[in-house]
């Protein structure tokens, strides 16, 4: 039974900050893949693609914590498959268990198809308002596909560590309005930058192969996920500060070894030209005036 009282406590406080770490590194794997999907629509559109999907995904969330005790009967089995019994996998599978497998599978689908078309080059903008706006529906629909999967696990997650609906509530919208905050520069970075955006795609797929994993009953510690995938980012993070700092040398040396303007010079000393300039000014002014 949850529970809607609030009572601060040190317990309390650190799964509120533990919650928290945990939406927020779930909020920055939805932020990615909805600028992976928002790059596709036409640039007025983006923005309004983004701010869309992640209220749509907080709205979504609390309604998941608010159905919390009816997400907890997905945990129950619902079939069994006998000749998985001699395999690490779990033979019997919950609706949990089938919503994290369809989830994952599509999600694999979607980064490989992405990671298809940047190694092919092909160009993902509509170029019909009629395209851009069936286009625009998909993008949502996609979006709340992946969310619903995300957040599922997060909920159920987030249950088995408190019963105070508040701090659950509460969480998810501190986190979501930080990714609201943080989407514009997310989405920003990750398309100027092309291999960040390859690395935030095979994140994708890595998070994919983990959410099918799990739904088989192959229990992987996020820890092995997520400790890989920051590790990536520092590397990341240190090329491109070689590259930009690579490309401040190289502009540095073109301006170094860009040639002097040519000077046209007349042969003789500054201090001759000013004195002829003297002498010029001298008797332009001793001349007497023409009588009229």
């Amino acid at each position: 039974m949850l529970d809607f009282s609030l009572e601060f406590t040190p317990d309390l406080v650190a799964v509120f900050l533990t919650l928290f770490v945990l939406e927020v590194v779930l909020g920055v794997d939805n932020v990615i893949f909805i600028s992976i999907l928002a790059a596709k629509l036409p640039a007025d559109q983006q923005a309004k693609a983004r701010n869309l999907g992640l209220t749509l995904a907080m709205v979504m969330r609390v309604l998941l914590v608010l159905l919390a005790g009816w997400i907890i009967t997905l945990t129950e089995p619902l079939f069994t498959l006998g000749f998985l019994e001699s395999t690490p996998f779990d033979p019997e599978f919950s609706g949990k268990d089938l919503i994290l497998i369809l989830g994952g599978g599509f999600l694999l689908y979607k980064a490989v198809t992405e990671i298809h078309h940047k190694l092919e080059g092909a160009d993902d903008h509509g170029s019909t308002g009629g395209a851009a706006k069936a286009t625009f529906g998909a993008v949502i629909a996609q979006i709340l596909a992946l969310d619903l999967v995300f957040s599922l696990d997060s909920v159920i997650t987030a249950v088995g560590m408190t019963d105070r609906i508040v701090v659950i509530i509460t969480v998810v919208v501190l986190s979501f309005a930080l990714m609201l905050i943080a989407a514009k520069h997310i989405f920003t970075f990750v398309n100027r930058h092309p291999t960040v955006k390859m690395l935030a795609l095979a994140f994708l797929v890595l998070i994919g192969v983990f959410l099918v994993a799990e739904g088989f009953g192959f229990h992987i510690e996020k820890a092995f996920i997520y400790g890989p995938m920051a590790f990536a980012v520092l590397v990341e993070v240190l090329n491109l500060a070689s590259a930009a700092r690579k490309k401040r040398r190289a502009e540095a040396a073109k301006d170094a070894a860009a040639p002097e303007p040519v000077r046209l010079h007349s042969g003789y000393t500054v201090e001759e030209e000013q004195q002829a300039l003297q002498r010029s000014s001298k008797a332009t002014t001793s001349e007497p005036t023409p009588k009229r």
